[in-house]
């Protein structure tokens, strides 16, 4: 079998996998590299999603790329506008040429004594497996299952007469127009799919278990705007992407501060929005302190507007069993329904699935320790992009990637082959992802630890990120370089 070698491979071929490779192109033209999609088309999460309304959760002036500025209208934007963004970029970067599709990768196996990874992945297209080498691998692959989303087993869905979907699959022969639709969920999908369908069916009705915070924002930046109007698109960019930040930073670090405080402004806000007397407490009051989960963005209020005018409707309960024409609550209630959807979340996934061996010992992700949030302890040469939780994807994935290209960089210059991450001596360790949603902790336990103190640490917080990874230094406690042929020594905590 012919295998062919390229210096950095990315997998994935998403928003962040087409950011790592265009960094790559900037900051390391020397470097050959190729793209593993599995998929047959570029976009990730924004070419798989095709449900009504699908947008981003979070400003497009943080969501896009540090070197590309986003330029359309509205700020909270469209799928199909992101989508036509990452593929615009891939084309005007020449990444397009470097992405394989339909390669799934399955298994990457490194070798010390060459300094290399070999990676097999499975052609879907052709059923074949080939194997291509890398000196370095980058996975792009966020951190959920793109072939199944969560669907819980709800009693008497064999007895319903009308159709069950889940927004991961969104079937486009699904006409809503004039019918009853009910909604299952209360988390981002939920609260983007009720206002969309409420504009043609004859009722939507979200259902949930528990509230969610709900958070309007404009659709448009008013300062971004009026910044276009006297400044170029590079120029108006950065400051508006920063104010973001900024912004968005100081409204997490709030919320940890003085929760209370946030938590009665959230829900003085959503009864601004809503009828006289509407019960905020039961529908928009969580149990959980604001950014224990992540707040649930509605541009422009949609969704508080669709409640108002009578085209939407906000149940919470829980599910007793599927009838012939609808759901059954617990509470003895009935809510009538043409159309079920199960947006009920997510299923994590961990590096897109593959597993990872380092000189014939397999790597169990959840004996590792993330190092900067991006490498994973005794695995050499990788490293892996997980966006915040806190704020937008991409500000995290365009600090990673830039991070990697330091490190080939100063790789060359001292002669150096291999860097690996060490685990912390001693301390805490915790999960890498801090959140208390249902999709997180029900596979929390097979994910990469992280620790109680940098460089193991993740603050959720993008300046502090900013210093370390732009402009914090390479070599620490954390982290050892090496030349090719030394034998990779199993690292563990003492």
């Amino acid at each position: 079998m012919a295998t062919d070698h390229v210096d950095v491979l990315v997998v994935g071929a998403g928003l962040s996998g087409v950011g790592a490779a265009c960094h790559l192109r900037r900051h390391c033209p020397d470097k050959t590299y190729a793209v593993l999609e599995a998929r047959d088309a570029i976009g990730g999460t924004w070419d798989l999603f095709r449900y009504p309304g699908v947008r981003s959760d979070s400003d497009m002036f943080t969501l896009g790329y540090s070197f590309r500025p986003w330029t359309d209208p509205k700020a909270i934007a469209d799928g199909d506008a992101i989508r036509d963004y990452v593929r615009r970029t891939a084309q005007e970067h020449g990444v397009t040429d470097h992405i394989r599709f339909r390669h799934r990768v399955v298994r990457a196996e490194w070798d010390s004594g060459r300094a290399r990874w070999t990676v097999h992945a499975h052609r879907d297209d052709t059923a074949e497996t080939v194997e291509l080498t890398c000196s370095f691998l980058f996975t792009c692959s966020g951190y959920y299952r793109y072939d199944a989303g969560y669907a819980p087993q709800f009693p008497g869905t064999e007895r319903y007469a009308g159709r069950i979907v889940h927004p991961q699959h969104w079937p486009e022969d699904l006409d809503h127009a004039g019918k009853r639709v009910v909604v299952i969920g209360s988390g981002a999908t939920a609260v983007t799919l009720v206002p969309a369908l409420a504009e043609r069916a004859a009722h939507v009705t979200m259902l949930q278990r528990s509230p969610t915070y709900v958070m309007a924002l404009p659709s448009r930046d008013v300062v971004a705007d009026a910044l276009r109007r006297w400044l170029p698109a590079k120029a108006a960019y950065p400051v508006v992407r920063w104010k973001n930040v900024l912004l968005a930073t100081a409204n997490f670090q709030l919320s940890r501060r003085a929760p209370a405080l946030v938590r009665k402004l959230l829900l003085r806000a959503a009864r601004g929005r809503l009828p006289a007397g509407y019960d905020v407490d039961r529908h928009f009051s969580p149990r959980y302190d604001p950014w224990d989960q992540r707040l649930c963005v509605v541009p422009d209020g949609d969704l508080f507007t669709a409640v108002t005018r009578g085209r939407a409707s906000v149940v919470t309960d829980t599910v007793d069993t599927f009838t012939e024409r609808g759901v059954r609550l617990s509470s003895g209630a009935e809510l009538a329904a043409d159309v079920v959807v199960t947006a009920t979340g997510l299923n994590l996934l961990a590096l897109g699935g593959m597993t990872l061996a380092v000189d014939g010992v397999e790597v169990d992700l959840a004996g590792t320790v993330a190092y900067k949030g991006m490498m994973l302890s005794g695995v050499p040469n990788f490293a892996m992009t997980i966006g915040y939780t806190n704020a937008s994807w991409t500000l995290k994935a365009d600090l990673v990637a830039t991070y990697v290209c330091r490190l080939l960089r100063h790789l060359d210059r001292t002669g150096q082959q291999v860097v690996t991450p060490l685990p912390p001596p001693d301390g805490e360790l915790r999960p890498i992802i801090d959140l208390t949603a249902g999709y997180v902790l029900r596979s929390v336990d097979a994910l990469p630890k992280q620790g109680d103190r940098a460089p193991w640490r993740l603050y959720q917080n993008y300046p502090r990120d900013v210093l370390l990874m732009r402009h914090g230094r390479l070599t620490d406690s954390g982290v050892r370089f090496s030349p090719a042929g030394t034998p990779e020594r199993r690292t563990v905590r003492a």
